[in-house]
């Protein structure tokens, strides 16, 4: 079996766009404004026509069988209104991707977008992964650590303002995976820079805080294959051990945090291996995502993350097992329950 921890309903119905662009339209109109949830008025038959033609053809194209799906990322939007704003579009893309998982439960699995925004507490987002969690049967959420779009100004993840949320994902033994949304800031590309640029910056701070050792249990998946983590290993590895009462680095980091095989070329994928133990390596394609076109170096679509993997010399096929889908049940216990 091959799982795909790290896939985004990229192609949802226009409706979702439309409720959106109301959302912001009222917005502009007066930025306190508290709205309310409506409808957005989806068939059924209009999520299988978004699908099958995409997402599941893929599957079956690429010979993977489940995909950890959560809403599109880039239009998180955090950033954007009020936690009214956040939470109504939140519970919607929430739902649905309940109802994607309830039509093909054999090719989804779902994971809570949270209705994060800058300067209120996490109580939203405690709330509506349990929702998810408990009414749902998602198996994981995607956390922002930058709700304010790039520009860095909320507290860092070892601040206590996010313990709350951290008690209640260890109490339902669900992960998070560290995921940004897009960047309203100019200097920053959303995908090219912001979520690589971001995956190693939460990273670094889980590093410099006490994150992982208040919360021993807790798990965090980095995507992309963890940013520059794996490249500038020695660089991390130099950084925990000169600071004090801090174990080794794989030792601080290893238990908790693991990394997807979101990389795009041959020598990535390779050095992801190389580095990281292969216990710590989830599969992952992030289809339908970012990068989609052809590799002409190759023939095949960059995003062909099960190609690379199978033709790696830096894991043995047993180890390769594990990354398809082994660590996926491990990280997320929801899988096998």
């Amino acid at each position: 079996m091959i799982i795909d921890c790290h896939g985004h309903y990229t192609t949802a119905p226009d409706e979702l766009g439309d409720y959106r662009q109301a959302q912001e339209k009222a917005l502009a109109d007066d930025p306190r404004a508290e709205g309310n949830k409506g409808s957005l008025n989806i068939s059924d038959d209009q999520l299988r026509e978004s699908l099958e033609g995409n997402q599941l053809k893929m599957q079956s194209d690429r010979g993977t069988d489940l995909t950890v799906f959560s809403p599109r990322a880039s239009w998180m939007g955090h950033h954007i209104g009020n936690e009214h704003t956040s939470r109504y579009w939140t519970e919607h893309c929430n739902e649905l991707i309940y109802r994607i998982t309830e039509l093909y439960p054999d090719n989804f699995i779902g994971v809570a977008q949270l209705p994060q925004s800058p300067g209120t507490s996490m109580d939203n987002s405690v709330a509506e992964l349990e929702r998810c969690v408990s009414e749902f049967g998602f198996i994981g959420c995607n956390l922002n650590p930058d709700p304010s779009g790039g520009f860095w100004t909320g507290p860092e993840l070892g601040d206590r303002y996010w313990y709350p949320f951290y008690e209640k994902m260890c109490e339902l033994d669900v992960p998070a995976m560290i995921h940004v949304s897009a960047a309203c800031n100019p200097n920053f590309h959303t995908t090219g820079s912001h979520y690589l640029g971001a995956d190693t910056t939460a990273f670094m701070q889980m590093l410099t805080s006490d994150l992982l050792l208040d919360f021993p249990d807790i798990k965090f998946i980095i995507p992309h294959g963890g940013g520059a983590v794996p490249y500038h290993w020695g660089r991390f590895r130099g950084l925990v051990q000169a600071m004090p009462d801090k174990p080794e680095l794989e030792e601080l980091v290893l238990g908790n945090v693991y990394f997807d095989t979101c990389v795009y070329h041959q020598p990535g994928i390779d050095l992801l291996l190389d580095v990281i133990p292969a216990e710590n390596i989830l599969f992952a394609s992030e289809l339908l995502g970012a990068v989609r076109g052809i590799d002409p170096n190759t023939g095949h679509h960059f995003d062909d993350t099960r190609r690379y993997i199978e033709a790696s010399g830096n894991a043995t096929a047993a180890e390769k097992e594990l990354i398809f889908s082994g660590n996926a049940e491990r990280v997320y216990p929801g899988l096998t329950t």
